[in-house]
């Protein structure tokens, strides 16, 4: 297993590498200059020029990308064009609180997704498993936007139980993440009953039920360990959702998040902060994925990686 953690952590240096490439070539072409930008509306040619070369814009583009992975190396990320501050120092604050709302929602939607699943699984073709269905279509339907603003509403509006945004305290974490966890609630629990319902045909519980153990333990010792696997994957997929698809959520309830941030950076064509947000998206997403990976090994005895 160390082995292939260690294997693992050397392809994750190409992997990143090459984000940072495409990342850095698509921004070359979204339109709008940042030299004028900065330098306003009112300045002359010799002023913009002047900018841009003060930000090193008016190098080659490969240029460009070569000094950038130098600095890379040492760490440094650079300036942000806006603020001339350091852009580890913009983005970490900002990162911190999307790793605050992606772990909540989280929290809050693997319970539900994962006893809904399972009783929509063991009562399958009842009406509690149609309304346990019903609802995750719901729950995965709903747009984030549109379920956001309903709860602002309803629980700030009109109960004024939760603030409607900012990031002041646990209560204003809340309606964030609820907006966010419900579609991840209805997607674990919609793949724990599908895999569930599998595992519950196989010989082996079969064996199970025939020996007398009661159904309580036939489910949580035997079927729902192996249905996890699946499930599993899912999850990581949806928290590398939660990193980087959390715009919508951040922006509604004004929570200064890094998609919000990065958003924003675009707008003003502040390519520094933007590359350093998406060099922070692709680390957590691999991350995640390393961590399903060793995962798998712990739910399956059987699976190994030596």
């Amino acid at each position: 297993m160390i082995s292939y953690v260690t294997r693992r952590c050397f392809i994750l240096i190409p992997t990143l590498i090459g984000i940072t490439l495409i990342s850095f070539l698509i921004l070359q072409l979204v339109p709008g200059d940042p030299a004028r930008m900065i330098a306003g509306v009112e300045a002359n040619e010799k002023d913009i020029e002047a900018v841009r070369h003060q930000l090193g814009l008016d190098k080659p583009v490969l240029l460009q990308y070569g000094i950038f992975l130098k600095n890379l190396a040492k760490g440094d990320l650079g300036e942000s064009i806006r603020t001339k501050n350091s852009v580890v120092y913009e983005i970490w604050p900002r990162l911190i609180n999307t790793v605050r709302l992606a772990l909540a929602s989280l929290i809050i939607s693997l319970p539900i997704g994962l006893i809904a699943g399972t009783i929509a699984a063991i009562r399958q073709n009842t009406i509690i498993d149609y309304v346990t269905m019903v609802c995750v279509l719901l729950g995965i339907s709903t747009p984030t936007f549109w379920s956001g603003l309903i709860l602002v509403l309803i629980f700030s509006v009109h109960l004024g139980w939760f603030p409607s945004g900012g990031a002041e305290g646990l209560m204003s974490l809340v309606l964030p993440a609820v907006t966010l966890g419900a579609a991840t609630a209805a997607m674990t629990a919609r793949m724990i009953r599908s895999s569930l319902l599998d595992v519950l045909r196989q010989d082996y519980i079969r064996t199970a039920r025939a020996k007398g153990q009661k159904e309580s333990k036939v489910i949580s010792n035997h079927a729902l360990k192996n249905a996890l696997i699946p499930t599993v994957t899912v999850v990581g997929l949806q928290f590398g959702y939660l990193l980087g698809g959390a715009v919508l959520v951040e922006t509604i309830f004004t929570w200064p998040g890094l998609g919000r941030l990065i958003v924003d950076s675009i707008f003003i064509r502040d390519y520094p902060v933007v590359q350093g947000g998406i060099m922070f998206f692709a680390f957590s997403f691999v991350l995640v994925n390393l961590i399903v990976d060793v995962l798998y090994a712990y739910l399956d005895p059987r699976i190994t990686y030596e």
